[in-house]
């Protein structure tokens, strides 16, 4: 699983539209903050996309082999 949660914060330069800068500061938001947790759930959504792509065929195989076999271990389930 990914976490950032305790990773330290470095300074860096970004390039946004200014009137929405400007309205988020309007409203009192945390621009670092809200840009961070945004830039966290991409980085999270495309890193599973990629581990998705990356393992489909592994995938495919061990679904194909529950299908045709069952779960492991099924004999011995209680519920």
């Amino acid at each position: 699983m990914l976490k950032f949660d305790n990773a330290p914060k470095k300074a860096t330069n970004l390039s946004l539209n200014a009137k929405v800068l400007e309205m988020a500061r309007e409203m009192g938001m945390n621009v670092s903050q809200t840009v961070d947790t945004l830039l966290a759930a991409e980085v999270r959504r495309r890193y599973w996309a990629q581990w998705n792509e990356e393992n489909r065929e592994a995938v495919a195989e061990y679904n194909a082999r529950i299908a045709s076999e069952g779960l492991p271990l099924a004999n011995y389930r209680t519920f």
